[in-house]
């Protein structure tokens, strides 16, 4: 293995959201600092980056100045074009690896790749017109929801289906975009795994948490999650095997949902994760450390739990709520957006709801 990243180390980070104010947060407490690429004005990672670099992602100048100004580039999010990875790889190593943020990039893709190494996943087709569309209906059965392959987020990118008349509709819906059939899941729940994996190979995962969306958007993780200890166990190897099957290096988030048949794999993100927040209160190394130190050849840290948490995000308006919360025993963490809108993740609130005697539940 090789050793760690010096000190002082510059680490970049394509995309300056909250992701990437955290994990430059991280990087500081280890002793990096951090150079953010991102296309957008006043992101807010640019808080508390060491540099920012503010240009388009087909800006290949900036691209190639970006690279051979840091030791290795991650990123904090998926849509991060192949172009800019061409120019970047030559001049600096990009951990994550490029076969998993292609592979997350596009859902048929990832389904596919889910399969292949033997994980269970929704039914699902490929779609391009009504003719497929019927086709894929006798796969998937009904009810289904069609999204598109590519760039969808937060609910976004989603049409539900209950009957094949509505195959026009709901083609039209998403613009010609290429899109995945996938049949109705009946789940209880979803749960999601924060693992890592190390350039040494060692895999270190944190306790499932117990999601809560609405409207498509997260709004809270509790931990521990309602799973017995086997199965709190099988989603922890689900995850590894992932993370195996990619030689992956970094921080990744799991989502499955839980059916009497077992866990359902709904998708994977190559990056930290919004339903791993609540390691920042809940252990000792959190999720932002864990990938540092996985991307800077540190060993892993301890995943170990020491208290239950529920996280939850403050969106849109809930961050007028702030001052109310702070009398709270709360851990706040607000992301430093100008603009308030309804659906936009503001901050989130960290909340001890008990503790863990002795090592893990």
């Amino acid at each position: 293995m090789a050793d760690p990243l010096p000190q002082g180390s510059v680490i970049g980070i394509l995309g300056g959201g909250q992701l990437g104010r955290m994990l430059s947060v991280a990087a500081a407490r280890l002793g990096y600092r951090t150079h953010v690429f991102e296309p957008g004005a006043d992101p807010p990672a640019g808080d508390v980056s060491a540099r920012v670099t503010r240009a388009p992602y087909d800006d290949v100048a900036a691209l190639r100045a970006f690279a051979e100004s840091v030791a290795v580039v991650t990123y904090e999010f998926e849509n991060v074009p192949a172009k800019a990875l061409d120019v970047i790889e030559p001049l600096c190593p990009i951990r994550p690896g490029r076969r998993a943020l292609a592979i997350s990039q596009d859902r048929l893709a990832e389904k596919t790749f889910l399969t292949d190494i033997g994980l269970k996943t929704a039914p699902f087709a490929a779609v391009a017109t009504p003719a497929e569309f019927e086709a894929a209906l006798v796969r998937t059965g009904m009810p289904a929801i069609l999204k598109t392959r590519r760039l969808g987020y937060d609910g976004k990118g989603q049409v539900r289906i209950a009957a094949p008349a509505e195959a026009e509709a709901v083609l039209a819906a998403i613009q010609g975009a290429e899109a995945i059939l996938e049949g109705w899941v009946g789940f209880s729940r979803e749960v999601s795994v924060i693992a890592a994996r190390g350039m040494d190979g060692r895999i270190a995962a944190y306790d499932p948490g117990e999601n809560l969306h609405e409207d498509g958007i997260l709004r809270r993780t509790t931990v521990p999650a309602r799973l017995s200890r086997a199965e709190a166990t099988d989603a922890v190897l689900i995850a590894g095997r992932i993370l195996n099957a990619l030689d992956y290096v970094g921080v990744i988030g799991v989502e499955l949902f839980v059916t009497p048949e077992g866990f359902v794999v709904n998708e994977f993100a190559p990056r930290v994760h919004n339903s791993g927040h609540w390691t920042q209160t809940g252990c000792l190394v959190d999720q932002f450390e864990q990938h540092v130190r996985a991307i800077a050849g540190w060993p892993l840290g301890d995943g170990a739990r020491h208290a239950d948490v529920t996280m939850e995000n403050l969106i849109g308006d809930d961050v007028l709520r702030v001052a109310e919360i702070a009398w709270e025993p709360a851990s706040i963490h607000l992301y430093g957006k100008g603009e308030v809108r309804p659906g936009r993740k503001m901050g989130h609130v960290n909340r001890i709801t008990g503790g863990v005697t002795s090592g893990r539940r």
